[in-house]
């Protein structure tokens, strides 16, 4: 039995902490002084250029007679265009998620021989080692499912002979595991956490080898493993539109950051899994949910532009939901004018919100985005514009879908393990050096005190 009092905040540890803050606390006037690109932007946002990569293009800019203008954003994977691979598979009734897996590792599109292929190759994959759903996801689980997630990669090395062998072939080998087992790893996750907290049934279905990956987390994660059609496809789009955004994001610079010492991948994944976790990387959906829960409660006429108006500037004056001055789904720290997910997304969301018989929520989601922008630009200073960003229907969609809240993260990084794979593997093939930038030191020498004089 562990002692619950080791886990108190102590009247020491808040005077000793108070002691650390005051010592962690730098003049913000000196990052100005000094030219310091505080996390790693300039002040309209653009990131410093750290690293080439082949893998995506994140488009928010063209140069016109030697400015930065904003334009509408446009993603791009190994060269293609987003829109166009989306509407490739979508058209043909496919699912979209593998096919986009091989295009990320192998930079081509696959033939249907080959997709066939490598369909096979991560059903194969789809399948735990003997009892780790009993001994490791079912012992001590998590309210936080992306912990669960994390441990749940970092014990796989305990099962892989090769754990720390890093030659290509073996980390991709290692990389299409976890992109097959990551959607198991997080649901069972889930289905264990619910059990022992919430005292509800316990299902854990297996996975189908002839389903997709959008199909099978329906299907282990739903006591009746039903689905519709579109509830499938769509989920499926989701991840194709979250399962890579340049090298940049923070969970994928990570992955570039953690490869970079030569360490193994279960460590690079769990890593980069704890990138995502954080709020203002992963988690802003379940915000979006949250605000809107707020705002329908609280407005009588969902239509009444004014009344929408009034609450989404007492957002941003601190003054509604949980008064951080924020409009969550608003703004990217890349796109200014508009973010292509969000702009692909939103007509298959209009599908679901038509099958879910949820066409008024999804008319308030519309307005909010017509309105949000031009409240935020008239409220705030601003050094570039805001738009809304694909989180703002991914929590939407997941909630018409009926998934807990507790998967929104997991399931964003179901889908980016796909990508964080590619950029390890890139990273890898360059043989470069460990990531180490520079840290300027503004401390002020002192002379030692011995202890008996202090």
């Amino acid at each position: 039995m562990i002692d619950k009092r080791l886990y108190e905040i102590t009247p020491e540890i808040r005077e000793l902490s108070k002691l650390s803050e005051e010592t962690s606390r730098i003049d913000p006037a000196l990052y100005e002084k000094y030219d310091v690109k505080r996390g790693l932007r300039d002040l309209s946002g653009k990131g410093v250029l750290a690293g080439l990569t082949n893998v995506s293009d994140v488009r928010a800019n063209m140069i016109v007679r030697g400015k930065l203008v904003p334009q509408n954003g446009e993603l791009y994977y190994r060269g293609y265009n987003v829109r166009d691979l989306v509407n490739g598979f979508s058209n043909d009734q496919r699912f979209g998620f593998e096919e986009i897996t091989y295009l990320l590792l192998f930079g081509r599109l696959p033939n249907e021989r080959e997709l066939n292929d490598f369909n096979k190759l991560l059903s194969d994959y789809r399948a735990l080692p003997t009892d780790f759903v009993r001994d490791i996801i079912m012992k001590a689980p998590s309210r936080d499912m992306m912990n669960t997630l994390a441990r749940s990669v970092l014990t796989l090395f305990s099962y892989d002979d090769r754990a720390d062998d890093t030659s290509i072939p073996n980390v991709l080998r290692q990389c299409l595991q976890l992109i097959a087992l990551t959607p198991l790893l997080s649901v069972y996750g889930y289905q264990a956490y619910r059990h022992y907290h919430d005292g509800k049934s316990l299902y854990i279905h297996p996975p189908k080898k002839e389903l997709s990956t959008a199909e099978n987390i329906l299907r282990i994660l739903r006591p009746n493993k039903k689905y519709t059609p579109l509830e499938a496809r769509i989920l499926d789009i989701c991840l194709v539109l979250h399962m890579e955004h340049g090298g940049g994001n923070n969970s994928t610079f990570t992955t570039h950051v953690i490869t970079s010492t030569g360490t193994d991948t279960y460590s690079v994944m769990a890593g980069a899994i704890g990138s995502l976790k954080g709020p203002k990387h992963g988690g802003a959906n379940i915000k979006v949910i949250e605000m809107f829960d707020d705002m329908m409660g609280k407005l009588k006429d969902w239509e009444d532009e004014e009344a929408v108006s009034a609450y989404l500037l007492g957002l941003l004056r601190k003054e509604e939901f949980d008064r951080k001055g924020l409009i969550y789904g608003m703004g990217h720290a890349v796109y200014s004018l508009s973010d292509p997910r969000e702009k692909i997304f939103k007509k298959f969301v209009g599908l679901l919100a038509a099958e879910k018989g949820m066409e008024q929520e999804f008319a308030l989601y519309s307005l909010v985005e017509e309105l949000g922008p031009k409240i935020i630009a008239n409220e705030r200073r601003m050094y570039k514009g805001v738009c809304c960003n694909v989180d703002f229907y991914s929590g939407f969609v997941y909630q018409m879908l009926g998934l807990p809240k507790e998967l929104y993260t997991p399931i964003f990084a179901i889908a980016r393990m796909a990508g964080w794979s590619a950029h390890r593997l890139e990273e890898l093939a360059q043989h470069g050096k460990i990531i180490r930038p520079a840290y300027k030191p503004i401390i002020v020498d002192q002379e030692y005190i011995p202890l008996s004089e202090r």
